[in-house]
């Protein structure tokens, strides 16, 4: 029935009823559920069903096994043994809850001897309906409201945060409305309203099967929590634990020497290289001296039960090495002016925001762990210093110079089409391109992009030459960095093998400077 009013009045009144016929067929396929996805609906429900019963298995033995620790040592598992007996009671009524609603659609659905395990009436769209969106029971909104509140408690029994995360996003209400629909809708909403009664039952199943392993995470948590303060070992080790085995000539050299579990109400000694290391946390420091790679050794006494003295050696060793900076360009050994060019600056053994640098002939600012340079004057030199914060102090720890140079000139090209619709930049003989390619081109580009530098120049004039069957030079003038209508007509004259000059063509760059352009050779294919 396309086409408007006029269209329709010049219908017969049989090809008007056909086409309603029409529309009334489509809406009714538009609303028929097959049987086959509701048989699968059925099917969906009995495995997850199963499942949940697998997970309140799981879950009784988490919690009988809580209850084991509880019963051995009710002093230490007492307030998680509490707060596990209240945990099940909440998810037991929430499921349970659910049960009762599965029951309730059925009962809508097939009468009062419905059963939710074998719905007759599966594909009846009023059941859920007016079970949980009656306004009169709201049963939809207050099993929304239950679901909130145990997702709200069961999260702040979850000690993980990306498995509290994945409790709070499994036990949701929230909805996104899908394209074309218009307004907000509630979670009830879009649970139950126009949903096929085994649909329903099998959503609510979900429900509860997500029920069940909220609250597994939950009790697995709380029996992590029980043993979270108990320490287990079955050896004890030396450790020699540096802030950093390189060392900045006059900084300071910090290792941690300790004993693995070691009992924090006795504390034990340590000897470096002979001597009583006087700090009870067996922290070593020192101001080293000379360059190079230093070794030390020591052991740890630490009293036994019995009242025996266990002895245990370490050794370790540190570099000293002189103050130096890594100052890198990314991209050459030289900066130009006009552009942003990265440096990477970096000191080794120290943070990077412990460093600073400084320019000379123009800026630096820096971009996160990377800077950027901004040259000033061409031909000059530039000089970067960079100073680092170690212990407390400012250290110059090094410079570098370099060239501040003009951009290089850029290639002109002509952004064409290639077989798969992409753009590429064709620029010149020996190559050649198609008319069709050639008409598809708006204008004329310059660039750098050896992919060294990568500077996109402004076009500002150009010309083009054509030579006639006479050999006489046609030229003609661009708009700018565009084509002109004159030379385009010349386009569409140009035939297969014809070859036209771009010439003349005036270029600026991000520094200011316009430049005169080398022509460039056009070859038709």
């Amino acid at each position: 029935m396309a086409g408007g009013g006029n269209n329709v009045a010049r219908m017969s009144p049989r090809q008007r009823m056909i086409n309603l016929m029409y529309i009334v067929l489509t809406a009714m396929l538009a609303l028929n559920v097959s049987s086959d996805v509701l048989n699968g609906f059925s099917q969906v429900q009995d495995g997850i069903h199963r499942t949940n019963l697998n997970m309140s298995a799981r879950n009784e033995v988490q919690f009988r096994y809580l209850e084991d620790i509880y019963g051995r040592n009710p002093e230490k598992a007492g307030v998680w043994y509490d707060r596990g007996v209240e945990l099940r009671k909440r998810s037991e009524a929430l499921y349970n809850k659910i049960e009762e609603l599965k029951t309730a659609i059925a009962v809508a659905a097939d009468g009062k001897d419905g059963d939710y395990h074998d719905i007759k009436n599966n594909d009846d769209l009023e059941a859920a309906s007016v079970t949980m969106l009656n306004p009169a029971t709201a049963r939809g909104r207050a099993l929304r409201g239950d679901v909130e509140a145990f997702r709200d408690y069961v999260t702040g029994l979850v000690a993980d945060s990306a498995k509290k995360v994945s409790v709070a996003e499994m036990l949701s209400t929230k909805v996104v409305n899908r394209p074309g629909e218009v307004g907000p809708t509630v979670w009830e909403q879009k649970m139950f309203e126009n949903m096929p009664a085994v649909a329903a039952v099998t959503m609510l199943t979900k429900l509860q099967n997500d029920i069940r392993q909220a609250e597994s995470e939950a009790l697995s948590s709380l029996i992590t929590n029980v043993d979270i303060g108990d320490v287990r070992v079955n050896e004890l080790n030396a450790y020699v634990i540096p802030n950093s085995n390189m060392i900045i000539r006059g900084g300071k050299y910090s290792a941690n020497i300790v004993l693995a579990a070691i009992d924090t109400t006795q504390r034990p000694v340590v000897y470096v290289n002979g001597s009583r290391l006087n700090n009870a946390d067996g922290l070593y420091e020192f101001v080293p001296g000379s360059v190079g790679t230093h070794d030390y050794s020591g052991y740890i006494e630490v009293a036994r039960g019995d009242g025996s003295v266990d002895k245990r050696p370490f050794k370790s060793s540190y570099t000293v090495i002189e103050p130096m900076a890594t100052i890198s360009p990314t991209m050459m050994n030289v900066l130009y002016a006009g552009i942003e060019n990265p440096i990477s600056i970096s000191v080794p053994g120290v943070p990077m925001n412990a460093v600073s640098a400084t320019m000379t002939n123009g800026s630096l600012t820096r971009n996160g762990d990377l800077w950027v340079a901004h040259p000033g004057q061409v031909g000059s030199e530039a000089v970067i210093s960079v100073t680092a914060q170690m212990d407390g102090r400012s250290m110059n720890v090094g410079s570098m110079t370099f060239r501040v140079r003009k951009l290089p000139d850029p290639t002109v090209y002509l952004p064409v089409k290639d077989g798969s619709g992409n753009t590429v930049h064709y620029k010149g003989s020996p190559r050649s391109i198609s008319k069709a390619a050639l008409m598809s081109a708006e204008g004329l580009g310059a660039a750098i992009d050896d992919d060294i530098l990568n500077v996109n120049y402004s076009v500002v004039s150009f010309s083009t030459v054509f030579y006639d069957q006479m050999g006489n030079a046609i030229p003609e003038v661009s708009d700018g960095s565009r084509f002109s209508a004159r030379q385009k007509e010349q386009f569409k004259r140009l035939k297969a093998g014809k070859t036209f000059f771009i010439s003349d063509v005036r270029a600026k760059g991000p520094d200011g400077i316009t430049r005169d352009i080398p022509p460039m050779q056009v070859k038709l294919n």
